[in-house]
């Protein structure tokens, strides 16, 4: 057993065999957020920012989930949709190039204003950003065993939570408010919450994309690994436990029938079996990733339906095959004499990265689980959600947003027609839709009152495939750090924070409700503009394109420049109709209109917009 499989099989199997010695209850945190990927880590910050006491529990040695496991190509579409803690995070991964290597360096721009970080950097950031709060404490290598929950009165509330570490120890946790920020939602399984995992059909939430029927598929996964051409920090490749030559003979067909004609395609480009993202990453090195649409793929549906609900074994031998199938393939074809030169010799360029996941021998230590459990609470986000508001440049108004998004619906596919590598994958699509609100409910459980659960969160297949990207997770998960810190305050059931509240807490911490392109965080009218944009006064303003989803010009791959149509253009001058439009909306949210300014065609939406936000209150300080 080598290095890297030691270490997974310490982070999957440490409850195997292990006797449950119990310690005595920990004193009671007020918040618990279970799993330190983004979501969970942005959800620690925002309640320690709400003046509470954290602690925050990781089931494996290392923090940041895929950001900092190879996912190094942050998947949104423009710039203008980021804010809060995402945009936060990738403010600071810049700052660290710019320290380290100077504001003009090649690291600066090959970081794309951040967002593009090398995993060992985005750790480090993971890491001082939680270092700051001294009312955070981190717990690592403690898997969740079992949740107490005590019943009555119609509602549910966990009690505490007890985690088994590598070396037997059980610790138990109370706390008041509980948050799942895990990939698979494993808190919210065992605190009884309901969840599903497959696929709804198309008649249960009247979703087009959704199979004509319901199954049990789910979206494939892959590993993303960080790769490089750079001689200096290459790391020959090694096979894998388990690799069976035979396994990857099928590959030569493809090879010559001339359908495959590279090892990597260069961001979109056909014709490859493993998706070299583009641009480079600082340094020289590479996000390598599933090709979506190809004839050989890194993602294997059907491999892993187990993962959602499995047991640590389970999930240790999903995570095996992955391994042993996607480094294996790359194994295959540096070193198979079967192989033609072309492509063997393309093929031993590559290697890990020597600086990179030094402790499990340049592989990334966590499995990309693109979709696992998902929570069935108040709120199911499905397709319409992100759909265009009927005849609207925007997407539907959601009046109690505490996030958007800006990407799509987005699977790699479910299923394999066919086998390894004759066939193709089925259940995929990629929706182009325009940026889209995400409401409060879609992390709240129905019966249990101190549980928030932004990333398993509440959503139909197709729903969950416009969400599950990392900075709209980081986003859900600060809406949830800010509703734990309410509930608390306010001794109330998470069901039961106010929406306008917890609105005024994000918006206070630069988390957008909305997309506006030209009213960005920093701004001196964000607040105004994005509570009343929230509210639907943006709504209107620019007619649904000829081409549904309409993206700005693009700048590279999958980014483009800010979403047509979703400015607020606060210097144009406000016309009767857009005013008495207004005027109707400041009514309803109980502004005195009386004292608003008259629409005399000097006016401009910025004044109009800034008197009503003074009479509604609507600024709070900033943390």
């Amino acid at each position: 057993m080598n290095l890297y499989h030691r270490a997974i099989c310490l982070t999957l199997l440490g409850l195997a065999g292990l006797a449950m010695a119990v310690t005595p209850l920990a004193a009671q945190a007020r918040v618990l957020v279970y799993g330190a990927t983004p979501g969970g880590i942005a959800a620690a910050v925002a309640a320690a920012k709400g003046g509470q006491d954290v602690v925050l529990v990781e089931p494996t040695t290392r923090i940041g989930g895929l950001v900092t496991s190879g996912l190094s190509h942050a998947d949104f579409h423009s710039f203008e949709s980021l804010s809060g803690a995402f945009l936060d995070f990738s403010r600071r991964v810049e700052a660290h190039y710019v320290k380290t290597y100077g504001k003009d360096s090649r690291q600066v721009r090959d970081s794309f204003h951040g967002t593009f970080g090398e995993p060992k950097v985005n750790l480090l950031v993971f890491e001082q950003l939680l270092a700051e709060h001294n009312s955070i404490t981190v717990r690592r290598g403690l898997t969740l065993a079992s949740v107490v929950v005590r019943k009555g009165g119609g509602t549910n509330r966990i009690e505490s939570a007890t985690f088994m570490g590598a070396d037997g120890q059980a610790v138990t946790l109370a706390a008041r408010v509980f948050v799942d920020g895990s990939y698979e939602g494993d808190l919210l399984a065992k605190a009884g919450v309901p969840w599903r995992a497959g696929r709804e059909g198309r008649a249960e939430f009247g979703e087009p994309l959704a199979p004509a029927s319901g199954d049990a598929q789910l979206q494939a996964y892959n590993f993303r690994f960080m790769a490089t051409r750079n001689a200096t920090n290459r790391v020959a490749l090694v096979a894998p436990p388990g690799y069976r030559r035979e396994d990857f003979l099928p590959v030569l067909a493809h090879l010559e029938s001339g359908k495959i004609t590279k090892v990597f395609a260069w961001g979109f480009e056909r014709g490859g079996m493993m998706k070299a993202q583009i641009p480079a990453l600082p340094n020289g090195k590479f996000d390598i990733n599933d090709v979506s649409g190809g004839l050989v793929r890194l993602s294997l549906p059907g491999k892993n339906l187990g993962w959602p609900d499995g047991d640590a074994a389970t999930r240790q031998a999903i995570f095996a095959e992955h391994l042993r199938d996607n480094v294996g393939l790359l194994y295959f074809l540096q070193n198979d004499s079967a192989v033609p030169a072309k492509f063997r010799d393309e093929a031993r360029e590559w290697g890990w990265c020597k600086d990179e996941f030094t402790e499990t021998g340049g592989l990334p230590p966590q499995l990309y689980v693109r979709e696992a459990r998902r929570m069935q609470g108040v709120r199911i986000f499905t397709q319409r959600d992100s759909e265009h508001a009927p005849g609207d440049a925007r997407a539907v108004l959601h009046r109690d947003a505490i996030a958007m998004g800006d990407y799509g619906n987005n699977c790699h596919g479910t299923t394999r027609e066919g086998t390894r590598f004759v066939g193709k994958h089925t259940g995929e699509f990629y929706n182009p839709v325009p940026p889209y609100q995400i409401p409060y409910g879609t992390l709240l459980p129905r019966e249990v009152d101190n549980l928030l659960v932004p990333v398993a969160a509440s959503s139909s297949h197709v729903g969950f495939c416009a969400l599950r990207l990392e900075p709209i997770w980081m986003s859900l998960g600060q809406a949830a750090g800010h509703a734990a810190a309410l509930a608390v305050k306010g001794n109330s059931a998470v069901q039961a924070v106010s929406v306008p509240a917890l609105q005024r807490s994000l918006l206070a911490d630069n988390s957008a409700l909305i997309y506006v392109s030209d009213v960005l965080p920093g701004h001196a009218d964000w607040a105004a503009v994005q509570w009343w944009g929230a509210h639907g006064g943006l709504h209107g303003l620019a007619p649904m394109p000829g081409k549904p989803g309409q993206r700005g010009k693009n700048i590279h791959g999958q980014y483009f420049a800010a979403n047509p149509g979703h400015t607020a253009d606060l210097a144009t001058p406000l016309d009767a109709a857009l005013a008495g439009r207004w005027r109707t909306l400041g009514k309803d949210l109980g502004i005195a209109v009386d004292k608003l300014p008259l629409t005399d065609g000097k006016v401009t939406r910025g004044e109009f917009l800034r008197a009503a936000a003074a009479l509604a209150d609507v600024t709070a300080p900033k943390y």
